[in-house]
């Protein structure tokens, strides 16, 4: 039996993997590896690449944290995570994260393929070292730059079982670059005022919530016509475009209802949306990927 103390310690080492936006994130990729696929995803790959990109995403969570561990103690919404509240210490994290991405390294190069090893790598580079470490601090548009490592995944997933590139797994990702502006400054325009305090550029801080609500609809607009892409070009049929139109209305709806209701409360109502839209979107996407093979079964 564990004792409390090493359950705590376990719990700690979980929150800072942030298992949710990890899921999430293989979740995409998974998508990628259903649709890159003319049946079923073989389930040695299916298992290994998803525990490789897991992996490999947690650590560059992980080094997120280690990164902003000072940000972090200045902000209520972060203040009691592991690192700022003294749970875990610096170098036991950096320990963590050097082991999460090595065993990531070790999985995919041995039981997947050479070129998803290689583009996960760049995946936690960017996001663990070229975003935590510099874009995060330098721009109001660290999450538009940034946004490529967080929209990789579906594209590790294809690539996983191709064992190469293809231009339909560059779709999937364009969805999540152009969804991830208006999901994450819809948060920012909620915790604008904790951004602030803590020195980070984000947009509703360096230019206003009015201007960062324009931009979202902007995104959301161009996110709505990017989601069209994948029926556009025959990669997806009709059952993926009436999901991707009814989720993007929805998407389209509360980014206008931000214009005309500026309150706290509607920005996290649409940064909720903005979860549950994705999620649902990639969904169609299998939905009507296997619908299609039983059609033509």
């Amino acid at each position: 039996m564990l004792t409390k103390l090493q359950t705590e310690s376990i719990q700690n080492y979980f929150e800072l993997c942030k298992p949710r936006i990890v899921a999430m994130l293989v979740f995409t990729a998974i998508i990628g590896m259903f649709l890159a696929s003319p049946d079923m995803v073989p389930l040695n790959i299916l298992f290994w690449a998803s525990t490789g990109i897991w992996l490999a995403a947690a650590s560059a969570a992980v080094i997120n944290h280690i990164v902003d561990q000072k940000v972090d103690a200045a902000m209520a919404r972060t203040r009691l995570r592991p690192l700022p509240s003294g749970n875990l210490d610096h170098e036991s994290a950096i320990r963590f994260a050097f082991v999460l991405g090595t065993l990531s390294m070790l999985v995919l190069t041995i039981f997947v393929n050479t070129l998803t090893a290689i583009l996960t790598l760049f995946s936690l580079i960017a996001y663990g070292f070229v975003y935590s470490m510099y874009l995060k601090r330098a721009t109001p548009q660290n999450i538009v730059i940034g946004g490529v490592a967080g929209a990789a995944p579906p594209v590790l997933g294809w690539s996983a079982v191709t064992g190469s590139l293809d231009p339909a797994a560059f779709l999937l990702f364009l969805i999540i670059f152009a969804w991830t502006p208006p999901h994450f400054w819809a948060l920012a325009i909620y915790r604008r005022k904790e951004y602030a305090a803590a020195g980070i550029p984000m947009l509703p801080v360096t230019h206003g919530a009015g201007f960062t609500r324009q931009y979202i609809l902007l995104y959301t607009i161009v996110l709505f016509l990017v989601s069209l892409l994948p029926y556009l070009t025959w990669v997806s049929g009709l059952t993926y475009l009436v999901g991707a139109i009814l989720l993007g209305v929805g998407f389209l709806y509360h980014s206008i209802r931000m214009l005309l209701d500026t309150s706290d409360q509607r920005a996290i109502q649409t940064f909720s949306y903005s979860i549950l839209y994705l999620l649902g979107l990639f969904s169609f996407l299998l939905l009507d990927h296997y619908m299609f093979l039983i059609t033509e079964f």
